[in-house]
């Protein structure tokens, strides 16, 4: 728990369609105790079965997202307690979550905030923010994604430099890498985060869904198979009232309204 007893975790929904989950341990800086995790996985869990949610927004506050794993709970642990902790069925509602996800990222992105950041779908990041896999110079390596999800982000020579040397890169580099989808100034990160999201949050539910899917399910399968994965997926969509809604709404000059249906 923090200081003040509040959850580690806050809930809230700025608009309509939208879900905030802020992380909450500023006197850890958001270490990602496994309470937090608990917590977090719980929402992700609700959220994703919330019809009227349609976006989610991950933040870490405008200080700093995570600065990485809980290791005061590490130090003593063995591996038989690393293994029975089982923290990927935690991760799973978060990774299988079928809603678009922003992450608004200020701050230190470390050890486990880069691997939760590299779960979300969109990452606007401000300038003065900064990513890191630092597990190596505490003698362990990444284990929730930090080797495989980063490598897929900005390829293996920058993959293996962050991982290697634990060196921190910027939200720079992070960016011209493909790491952070948007930069801008450190007060801009969450109003240009929740533009984003608002913005998902208008759109027909179902092709977001069927368009998040299909990218994530053909980055690692053949050109060939993703096609075929698409082609479906796309034909699929037009089986729905969105579609109809749409397409009228584009001939009549009028904004769509999509019921996700």
């Amino acid at each position: 728990m923090t200081d003040t007893n509040e959850p580690s975790v806050l809930l809230s929904f700025p608009e309509p369609g939208v879900a905030e989950l802020t992380l909450n341990r500023p006197s850890a800086t958001n270490a990602l105790s496994l309470e937090l995790q608990t917590l977090l996985s719980k929402y992700f869990t609700e959220l994703a079965n919330n019809k009227d949610i349609r976006c989610i927004l991950l933040t870490g506050g405008d200080k700093v997202f995570a600065a990485g794993g809980d290791i005061t709970s590490l130090i003593d642990a063995d591996p038989i307690e690393i293994y029975q902790r089982h923290t990927e069925r935690l991760w799973a509602p978060i990774e299988q979550c079928p809603i678009p996800v922003v992450a608004a990222v200020n701050g230190y992105a470390y050890g486990g905030g880069c691997e939760l950041a590299m779960l979300a779908d969109i990452i606007i990041a401000g300038k003065g923010a900064s990513f890191c896999q630092p597990e190596i110079a505490i003698g362990i390596m990444p284990g929730i994604g930090g080797t495989q999800r980063l490598v897929r982000a900005v390829g293996k020579a920058k993959a293996m430099q962050m991982a290697l040397t634990g060196k921190p890169i910027s939200a720079y580099d992070a960016w011209v890498g493909g790491l952070v989808s948007e930069l801008c100034e450190d007060d801009d990160v969450y109003k240009q985060a929740l533009a984003n999201c608002r913005r998902i949050a208008r759109m027909p539910p179902l092709a977001a869904e069927q368009i998040k899917e299909v990218i994530l399910a053909g980055m690692d399968a053949p050109l060939a198979s993703a096609m075929a994965l698409e082609r479906k997926a796309n034909a699929l969509l037009f089986a729905s009232k969105d579609q109809r809604e749409g397409m009228e709404a584009f001939l009549q000059k009028r904004h769509p309204v999509f019921s996700g249906k």
